[in-house]
């Protein structure tokens, strides 16, 4: 695997102050996880059950409560990544269609937290797709719609990748 590069362009306050947030979070659930492993229990199928079930409820109390028209693919991006969302993941849109949403990150602050936290490359790419699992659940609330992860920063590219079609 490459290593790892994950370096922020922009730095406004606020920006900063929500990758601290998203940072915290991030070292909470690795810690969460690596303890849980020390136990004996299954880290990966614990994280994946929760993250997905917590995607899936912002899905339904965020998502679709405030997406003015769910089938329109456009009006999803507007409120899965807001103005701050966007400088703070460096997300670049390459596609927003009503059937497409095709995003390129350029940053990640949970990476940065698990680097900050000693986790090996290994732990940090498991990590990062189980967080993803959070984006699945949200999409899944979404009949139609399908959900693509490509390249990530986990893994030593550039970008992380979301695709998401109508199906």
């Amino acid at each position: 695997m490459a290593e790892i590069a994950n370096n922020p362009t922009i730095n406004e306050e606020k920006v900063t102050l929500v990758r601290n947030a998203i940072e915290h979070r991030a070292t909470w659930f690795y810690f969460l996880l690596d303890e849980a492993r020390k136990a004996g229990a299954d880290m990966e199928k614990l994280g994946r059950a929760a993250i997905y079930r917590c995607g899936c409820f912002h899905g339904i109390e965020k998502m679709m409560k405030n997406c003015k028209d769910p089938e329109d693919l456009r009006e999803f991006a507007k409120v899965f990544a807001d103005e701050t969302t966007r400088k703070v993941f460096e997300m670049e849109f390459k596609e927003t269609s009503e059937k497409a949403l095709h995003i390129d990150f350029h940053y990640c602050p949970l990476v940065a937290a698990w680097k900050k936290a000693g986790a090996s490359n290994e732990d940090i790419a498991l990590l990062c797709d189980i967080a993803m699992d959070g984006d699945r659940g949200i999409v899944s609330r979404f009949d139609g719609y399908s959900f693509e992860l490509g390249d990530v920063i986990a893994k030593g590219e550039p970008i992380c990748q979301i695709r998401i079609d109508k199906k």
